[in-house]
């Protein structure tokens, strides 16, 4: 039975509503013409950010992964997959003008989710935030419909790194039962911090110190975004309104004291509505 470009769309809306809540708020908050097009992006991404999680072997995810790089030959040329996210996507592409080089690096970049390795150094963590979450932020700003200039895509860029590590710091918990360290090993090393203290889900000063050092540097990219605001349309915002969520959530890691275990670290933001619409307001991500 085929399945009608409404119904696709509807699709995208529900999986980002429940897997992907914080982003599906900020979607809220864009043109209603612009929102089938960010749904459809992030629903995508859903579906290749989930790989490690729901295959069984390395070569099956890469054999996953292949399948959404044919998919999107289909998507760019007309005649797409019968799956939801690739007939939302085909909506959309050319009418948005999407880059298909943006989704090859998101699909690329997340073959690294089927290594068992932590990332080395912080620039492999950095190279991955960007590959993945920077890459998703800029195919929004693609999907708002402005030819927005090179300060805008810097914010998005340097927005889409912060969330990134934010992101990773919340799921530290959800990582370790898997056994799987996203923390850099040079910055685990540094805090003299162990990946056995995380697999326990143990809190300890030197994971503390591990978390406290990322958060910073989420921080150091969230004012970096900022500096370019004079610069940023107001149209752009809801590309970026992560931005502000990010401060939410590291604020609360700060006064958890770093405590990546605490169960508000990774719980929903609170207020989450009410901050978007302050930003949202004042045009201020």
């Amino acid at each position: 039975m085929s399945i009608e470009r409404s119904d696709a769309f509807a699709y995208c809306a529900e999986q980002v509503k429940r897997y992907d809540g914080d982003r599906y708020a900020t979607v809220l908050f864009a043109p209603e013409a612009s929102r089938p097009a960010l749904f459809s992006l992030y629903a995508f991404n859903l579906e290749i950010a989930k790989t490690r999680e729901v295959v069984t072997q390395p070569m099956i995810g890469q054999i996953r992964l292949q399948w959404w790089r044919e998919t999107l030959d289909g998507v760019f040329d007309g005649a797409p997959r019968g799956h939801a996210v690739a007939l939302a996507l085909a909506g959309v592409v050319r009418a948005a003008g999407l880059d298909r080089r943006l989704f090859d690096r998101l699909i690329d970049t997340r073959e690294a989710d089927l290594e068992e390795a932590a990332p080395e150094t912080l620039a492999d963590l950095l190279t991955y935030a960007e590959g993945t979450s920077s890459t998703l932020t800029l195919l929004a700003l693609q999907a708002l419909g402005n030819d927005f200039g090179g300060p805008t895509m810097e914010a998005g860029r340097e927005i889409g790194i912060a969330w990134a590590l934010t992101g990773l710091l919340r799921a530290i918990p959800f990582h370790a039962r898997t056994r799987r360290v996203m923390l850099p090993a040079e910055i685990m090393h540094a805090a003299d911090a162990s990946p056995s203290e995380l697999f326990a889900l143990r809190d300890s000063p030197a994971i503390r110190r591990a978390a406290a050092e990322l958060a910073d540097l989420a921080r150091e990219r969230l004012a970096a975004a900022r500096r370019l605001r004079a610069e940023v349309p107001r149209a752009a915002l809801p590309a970026l309104l992560p931005a502000t969520l990010a401060d939410g959530y590291l604020n609360l890691l700060r006064r958890s004291a770093y405590n990546v275990f605490d169960p508000r670290v990774s719980a929903a933001l609170p207020f989450r509505s009410w901050r978007l619409l302050a930003a949202s307001t004042t045009g201020r991500y």
